[in-house]
């Protein structure tokens, strides 16, 4: 699957602004860290884009992202590999995240709509943002109280990187994909 045909399927399963901008965000964060080729590049886009696809439908633990994982598998041509990281992503479902690719995908799902929620009260948005102020804000637990702090910190250390770093990294990702945030 491309990225086009995964974003064409997302948008048609989430209509939610705000879960369709997360997704494209962590799209751009796993295409940041991916080291391969065009082709890998692709793939980690999928994984990144499709990854909540079915949360708005089936938001319960029961449903996500079981719903979506059996769509894909019956229904088009993703590839194992993304589906694990998908399913890796959602740490009730049982599945270890032993991929670089499903490691990745859980470091950056949380940090990403950390980092956006931390744009939004911003008066430049991801203008200027570095990882000091996200890190601050980390810390306010009453400050986007919905985002875990503690699976950021399991992805991190899943994925091996120093915090300052990851932060870092995911802000560039999203200022470079020129994703369009709201900010007041």
């Amino acid at each position: 699957m491309s990225p086009e045909e995964a974003r064409t399927l997302m948008m048609e399963w989430v209509e939610s602004e705000a879960l369709r901008t997360h997704m494209e965000c962590v799209a751009a964060c796993m295409y940041s860290y991916c080291t391969g080729d065009a082709q890998e590049r692709d793939t980690w886009t999928v994984a990144g884009l499709l990854h909540d696809f079915d949360y708005q439908r089936h938001p319960s633990v029961e449903e996500h992202p079981f719903v979506g994982v059996k769509y894909l598998r019956n229904n088009t041509d993703v590839c194992e590999e993304v589906i694990e990281a998908i399913l890796g992503h959602a740490t009730y479902t049982g599945v270890n995240r032993t991929t670089d690719m499903a490691k990745t995908l859980f470091a950056v799902d949380e940090l990403a709509g950390f980092i956006v929620a931390c744009a939004l009260v911003r008066p430049t948005g991801l203008d200027g943002m570095q990882a000091k102020s996200v890190k601050k804000k980390l810390k306010n637990k009453n400050f986007a109280a919905a985002v875990s702090r503690e699976d950021i910190a399991v992805g991190i250390e899943e994925l091996g990187v120093e915090l300052s770093e990851h932060i870092d990294r995911c802000i560039d990702a999203i200022r470079t994909a020129g994703i369009n945030i709201h900010t007041k």
